[in-house]
């Protein structure tokens, strides 16, 4: 089972955490605190990050692999239903687990939002698999989070993202990029589809690979709403953390409150 921790267990629901690939669960930092006082929280490591190390994982990751990890530790714990909050590639899990699991949802909240591979990403991401065997990972990674966090005020996430990077073995690395390989045309097919579950995507407005899409998606789905942050990247639960715990908690208090009203 891969590595995963709980914050408070007073409260009657739950939030799960769940980072992006190359980070770990150090990337909430900042919100457990804040989120703990609301929920009981729960954090994992997705396989290969963090204090997560599964052995005799297979060369080749899927959606359904790696999502159905998040559920066998609800499982473990007896969370039936819980609010998902994501960042980056970790919404593209909470997605899927949305389109193949929708009762165990009582929100999704998508930070960073990856919901289409952009002309872009797709360039990049062929560029890393052309060179994956060539040159060391970091090099790629790092020139990821550099064209992802430009700005001098992304410094704070750019350096957590490499720095946890750094504990990412180069096997781990190369089966979570195959993982992003066939993704596309999945991405757009499932996006398409409103799971009518209460979605918040909140986005920085320095995020210029992923906000476009994200913009045009909300616009045709009643049931998602689109925060914009003011002077954040594509990590902005770290860029603004002060305004994304503010209204990320106000979200998920108002479900909760509707959740209660019609029990």
């Amino acid at each position: 089972m891969i590595n995963y921790k709980i914050y408070s267990q007073q409260h009657e629901e739950w939030v799960v955490l769940v980072h992006g690939a190359g980070g770990s669960s150090t990337i909430w930092y900042k919100q457990i605190r804040a989120y703990r006082k609301h929920f009981n929280v729960l954090v994992v490591d997705l396989r290969g990050h963090g204090s997560c190390r599964i052995d005799n994982s297979p060369t080749t990751y899927t959606l359904d692999l790696v999502s159905r990890d998040i559920l066998d530790v609800l499982d473990s714990e007896n969370i039936e239903k819980a609010h998902f909050v994501g960042i980056s590639l970790g919404t593209m899990l909470i997605r899927h687990l949305a389109e193949t699991h929708p009762e165990r949802f009582h929100t999704m909240l998508l930070a960073g939002a990856v919901i289409r591979i952009t002309p872009r990403l797709h360039m990049l991401l062929g560029l890393a698999n052309t060179f994956k065997k060539m040159i060391p990972f970091m090099w790629l990674y790092k020139m990821f989070a550099w064209i992802l966090m430009p700005r001098k005020r992304h410094q704070s996430s750019r350096y957590l993202f490499i720095r946890e990077a750094k504990k990412l073995k180069h096997r781990e690395f190369l089966r979570w990029l195959t993982l992003t390989g066939g993704m596309a045309k999945y991405l757009v097919k499932i996006n398409e589809q409103d799971t009518r579950i209460p979605s918040l995507y909140i986005m920085g407005d320095e995020d210029y690979v992923f906000l476009e899409p994200v913009k045009r998606l909300v616009k045709a789905q009643s049931s998602s709403q689109l925060v914009i942050l003011e002077e954040s990247g594509h990590v902005c639960n770290v860029d603004q953390s002060e305004k994304f715990n503010e209204v990320t908690i106000q979200f998920l208090t108002n479900a909760s409150r509707k959740s209660a009203s019609f029990a």
